[in-house]
């Protein structure tokens, strides 16, 4: 079994096992557990074989917006990522085409329930929790819908502290705990109501939109909708990249955080933004080795305390590099990459394969808009909010959802005053991209104890300020944006190592010895890995090997889930050493010079396994309608709706020169997700096993 039994920061649930078959083999799952996880918790990572040419499948976004992890169980082909296992469920590998059962239609038919609310909140993340508190404390009749089974979106998924306000946005505190806080706070307000495993199938012209809450439909009437449903992972465009291991950096955080399941024991990522470099913290975290990160830009798009942190720990960071290639026969067993040049081009001889047997795309998210979209054609009063409007972090995400709140409640008459400006301000900063770095400088202290501030990039943070019981720790300007720095008292209480999101404070003391201080280093990767008594290797700010020390003592603050290690410094490396090396980078092995060979063969729609070849070809035969092209080549025709290859198709349009105002784009499909056609009109509906299941009884 797969499962992660200790974790620094997470604790695992006691949950009653589940026993179901997959393929005929016995598996266990956990009771409430998705298939998914519970296929991989048992080492299976083989899910599908394409219809087309067999080939093998597994997840890639493991939230229910394409269809590469269905499988099927109990005789129909569902997603695994979103269908909950259940005791005896008979699951199998979905070989081809899904055969539909032979249904057996009860005479029953229901009646579709209405509901009229002030406001429908689509997406129970973040920014629609903030949102749903802010209509609640007035009173306004408010329904939050998510469709999965539990509140806090991407929420769940951070192990991290989050950077931002503390005033605003929770800063200074994990994401986990930001999810509870956000959904406990409704509980205050009667007039929210809340309805986990509830999808959104459409926002139809007649101003209701329809939503499917477990087996029941509903078609509700809002007065305002708000969209905070959130964003989708972007795919990319490389041989190998519909290999099984090769997925999204969401999917992981869902495999390894939200149901602390062991997917990978080698793992390499793709893209240096804030989601590529905190996956990457989390796989440490879950013990998993990361034998390395690519980013194509000159420098990491995320915070640089997020790329710091895993430098340090000895996790190589190749920037100015892309990825050529994913291999392996039923499953991935290598990556292969390269430098580029300044227009992102290979370097011939700069090839490096490494072996790995996950792969993490995070490459950027769309927004996931659709709702907002029909609404809005609808001629409904809609809102949108999160990085369904913008892409951004969770922290402005929060103040977003807040604004937007606002706006509705001034649109409904509740509240007349518009919305502050310095509110939009204040998101303006939240959203803000990191800024200047700075350099370090040897300060002198007056003091015998004194933290060392190592966050030299400007970047949207302020709890180390807050936290100091002395104030002693002040941002060198009036915005959130500006870096700390430290004057005054220390009185050694660690309060801002603990909260430092960064894990980018240490604590220098020659309370003890005036000549060798020791130093005290921030640590959340495991309990165990570091001893009193332990010869453990320095990290400088950016990873740089500051040489051997001798661990004194390691505190463990449970409350903040951080551990605290003293060593023993010297004068020379106390103000610059920030961390304790774990690993040793690999260096890689050369690659063959045959990488270029199937460049055509390059899937673009997972769906339909539609290779880059055929588009190209389709492009240059003078096709600029998406939905042509669907036609001619069944591009964007598969169960996910476009969502994973419309992007990846327009990138090929303007790879081949072609202006995207000359390309029409995808007809939208009516309904968002699939839904069985009953559950419109409320027919109950039976296949014909379950027909005789049930007479069986009698």
């Amino acid at each position: 079994m797969e499962r992660i039994t200790e974790h620094p920061i997470l604790q695992p649930e006691a949950r009653p096992p589940v026993n179901f078959t997959f393929d005929g083999k016995p598996c266990t799952g956990l009771e409430g557990e998705m298939i998914s996880s519970a296929l991989y918790a048992n080492g299976i990572k083989i899910f599908s074989l394409h219809k087309k040419d067999s080939s093998p499948q597994g997840i890639f976004c493991a939230n229910g917006q394409c269809a590469q992890c269905s499988v099927i169980a109990d005789g129909l082909a569902v997603k695994s990522c979103v269908t909950p296992v259940r005791e005896g469920m008979k699951v199998g590998t979905l070989r081809g085409a899904a055969r539909l059962p032979r249904a057996v239609c009860v005479s029953e038919f229901g009646r579709v329930e209405e509901l009229d609310v002030d406001a429908l909140i689509i997406g129970g993340g973040p920014s629609g929790l903030a949102a749903a508190a802010e209509l609640g404390k007035l009173n306004v009749s408010t329904l939050v819908i998510d469709d999965k089974d539990r509140f806090g979106g991407k929420l769940v998924l951070q192990t991290h502290k989050f950077f931002g306000s503390v005033e605003d946005c929770y800063a200074g505190t994990r994401g986990v705990d930001i999810a509870e806080k956000l959904e406990g706070q409704l509980r205050e307000y009667p007039s929210v109501k809340t309805w986990s495993s509830a999808s959104c199938l459409a926002v139809f012209s007649d101003k209701k939109v329809g939503v499917l809450r477990g087996d029941k439909y509903y078609l509700v009437r809002p007065k305002a909708l708000i969209s905070a449903t959130g964003a989708r992972e972007k795919s990319l465009a490389f041989p190998g990249n519909t290999l099984p291991g090769v997925y999204g950096a969401g999917a992981f955080q869902t495999l390894v955080n939200r149901d602390l399941v062991r997917p990978a024991k080698r793992l390499f990522v793709v893209g240096g933004g804030n989601v590529g470099l905190i996956a990457a913290y989390h796989a440490l975290q879950a013990g998993i080795e990361v034998v390395g990160l690519i980013e194509a830009q000159a420098r990491c798009g995320g915070y640089k305390v997020h790329a710091d942190k895993i430098k340090r720990l000895g996790v190589p960071v190749y920037t100015r590099h892309t990825i050529l290639r994913a291999e392996g026969k039923n499953g991935l067993e290598t990556v292969t990459v390269a430098a580029v040049d300044e227009k992102f081009r290979p370097l011939p001889g700069t090839e490096k394969t490494f072996k790995a047997d996950t792969l993490l795309i995070a490459v950027g998210l769309n927004p996931v808009d659709e709702f907002h979209a029909q609404a809005l054609e609808a001629g409904m009063e809609a809102f949108v909010c999160g990085d369904a409007e913008e892409i951004a972090e969770a922290s402005a995400a929060m103040f977003s959802g807040k604004i937007t709140a606002h706006k509705v409640l001034k649109n409904l008459g509740v509240m007349v005053s518009p919305v502050p400006q310095f509110w939009f301000d204040r998101l303006e900063v939240l959203k803000s991209r990191p800024g200047a770095i700075g350099t370090p400088v040897k300060e002198k202290h007056s003091t015998p104890v004194y933290p060392v501030l190592h966050c030299r990039q400007e970047i949207p943070c302020n709890p180390c300020v807050t936290v100091c019981p002395r104030k002693s720790i002040k941002l060198s300007g009036e915005s959130i944006m500006t870096t700390p720095f430290f004057s005054g008292d220390c009185i050694g209480c660690f309060k801002c190592l603990l909260i430092c999101p960064g894990l980018a404070v240490t604590l220098v003391d020659y309370r003890k010895d005036p000549v060798n201080p020791s130093l005290a280093l921030p640590f959340e990767i495991g309990r165990g890995l570091v001893k009193k008594g332990d010869k453990v290797r320095l990290a400088g700010w950016e990873g740089a090997d500051l040489g051997e020390a001798e661990v004194l003592d390691v505190k463990d603050f449970k409350a903040e889930n951080t551990l605290i290690v003293i060593v023993k410094a010297s004068p020379e490396t106390a103000d610059l050493a920030v961390s304790i090396r774990l690993y040793d980078a690999e260096a890689g092995e050369k690659a063959s010079e045959e990488l270029k060979k199937a460049e055509d063969d390059t899937i673009i729609c997972r769906c339909e396994r539609v290779s880059l070849g055929e588009v190209r070809r389709a492009i240059r035969s003078g096709l600029r309608d998406l939905n042509q092209l669907k036609a001619v080549t069944r591009a964007g025709m598969g169960a996910c709706g476009a969502k994973t290859c419309s992007s990846l198709l327009l990138n090929i349009f303007r790879s081949e020169g072609i202006d995207l105002k000359e390309v029409t784009g995808f007809t939208k499909r009516p309904l968002f997700v699939e839904a069985p056609l009953g559950v419109f009109s409320g027919v109950k509906c039976s296949t014909e096993a379950e027909e005789k299941a049930s007479w069986s009884g009698f």
